[in-house]
């Protein structure tokens, strides 16, 4: 195990010896061009950091052999030797179910299959939540994501009827009280029938007044490109940005990633769409899934998957198992250029027993279940650059100068110590300071669960 890191109180010092890949480093400062990494697939640079008032104020890549006084020549400025630990910015979560999560203590999923997810979630909601069963759930995965080192959540949910009335006002009341800490993003969750319905303008002119998103599901049928093109049409006219869950399916028959291309060609959208799951295109053809991702490009639509959750929920309807489990063609999106983003999606609720909202985790398992081989420094991005560019956070997920000193020091050096070992003991940085912030206890739920107090 690694010393544990002592860190100065003053707000200006630097960080030595850092290991970063450095696609996540946008502003490169005196950087030589004589470096040679020693090992390439790693895919990691060696940097000192300046930090001062919350701000990255200078990023100097190391040559081999250099000393740390040929470049930091003031030594009153304290400083820090990471001994080249590694540095990532902070996790972008850009797919989650907040309003569902941490309800597997009183609706566990008996035989993990999506239809009893999907009754199991609807039975929970009409027997338990209120809003503040709602609220603290919410707020539980927060306290996670935030302990781990999230900078920033989209969060699809539930909106239809009264039930979305009250969603959103929880998530609404969290966005606030979050503000300082998070940025929260909010997604309507309907299917897209919903769309075809009088109370699709109103919950369209809702997602305007409350600075949300529109979405939603939409499953393969004769009415799907209908309401695809009614949700189009209401979000082109209120500058709204799509994001939808896709073909979440095993069916090679559905194809509902390929229409919501067509379908955004067609219309001349100009917002941003997401796409998340599109997990049938992995069992379609090459030339369907050529088809499909030449037009997703066309219409700059950016793909999010989601390993961790459809590995456990999908081909279970095969006769053997396990089988065909689930992720999307994610080696042939990253190649076309299309942006690809991974996420949490579901935490501890019956689509997803396990989960704790934590970005390296998502980063860790996605690398084993995607086969995403090395240089693994290239994967990086879809935890933070990317889903920070597609939600528009100029300032998030990557290291530059003038941009927040936000970012995590792990005890790792190298990809492989990063994912072989739990790296529990991490460091976050918020604004140049340690958080020392840890996950909540799960036994703070335990009477929403309906568990009675064990021992004192």
């Amino acid at each position: 195990m690694s010393s544990p890191l002592v860190f100065p109180s003053d707000s200006h010092y630097w960080l030595e010896n850092a290991h970063i890949p450095p696609d996540l480093i946008k502003t490169r400062v005196n950087y030589p061009q004589e470096i040679h990494f020693p090992r390439p697939w790693e895919d990691l640079g060696l940097y000192h950091l300046e930090i001062a008032d919350g701000t990255i104020k200078n990023i100097i890549a190391v040559g081999q052999g250099e000393n740390v006084n040929d470049v930091v020549k003031d030594d009153a400025i304290p400083r820090v030797n990471l001994k080249q630990r590694m540095i990532l910015p902070c996790f972008v979560d850009m797919h989650t179910h907040l309003d569902k999560g941490h309800i597997w203590g009183r609706s566990p999923n008996g035989n993990g299959t999506f239809a009893e997810a999907i009754a199991g979630t609807e039975r929970d909601a009409a027997h338990h939540q209120q809003p503040e069963d709602i609220y603290r759930r919410m707020e539980f995965g927060l306290q996670c994501s935030y302990a781990h080192g999230t900078v920033a959540v989209r969060t699809h949910l539930e909106s239809a009827g009264q039930r979305g009335q009250m969603v959103w006002e929880v998530f609404r009341q969290l966005r606030q009280t979050w503000a300082d800490r998070l940025t929260l993003q909010g997604v309507a969750m309907v299917s897209t029938d919903y769309y075809l319905t009088p109370e699709a303008e109103k919950l369209a002119d809702q997602m305007v007044e409350w600075g949300g998103i529109l979405g939603g599901v939409a499953y393969a049928g004769p009415q799907v490109e209908a309401e695809l093109t009614r949700l189009f049409t209401l979000a082109q006219a209120r500058n709204l940005a799509i994001d939808l869950h896709v073909d979440e399916n095993g069916d090679r028959r559905s194809r509902v990633l390929h229409q919501v291309a067509a379908i955004a060609l067609k219309v001349g959208f100009t917002g941003q769409i997401v796409c998340g799951h599109c997990c049938s295109l992995d069992v379609q053809s090459p030339q369907q899934v050529q088809q499909t991702l030449n037009l997703v490009k066309q219409a700059n639509i950016a793909i999010i998957s989601l390993p961790l959750c459809n590995l456990y929920l999908q081909g279970r309807d095969q006769p053997q198992k396990p089988a065909w489990r689930g992720i999307t063609k994610v080696h042939d999106i990253q190649a076309q250029g299309i942006p690809l983003v991974f996420a949490s999606d579901n935490c501890r609720d019956p689509f997803f027993p396990f989960g704790d909202h934590d970005g390296l985790e998502v980063l860790n398992q996605s690398v084993r279940i995607g086969q995403l081989d090395p240089p693994y420094g290239r994967w990086c991005a879809t935890v933070n650059r990317t889903p920070a560019q597609l939600m528009d956070l100029a300032d998030q997920g990557c290291l530059a100068v003038d941009g927040p000193a936000d970012f995590v020091i792990f005890p790792a050096r190298y990809f492989s110590e990063l994912f072989s070992r739990s790296q529990g003991d991490r460091l976050v940085i918020r604004r140049g300071k340690p958080t020392h912030h840890r996950p909540p206890e799960y036994q703070e739920l335990d009477d929403l669960m309906g568990f009675g107090a064990v021992g004192s």
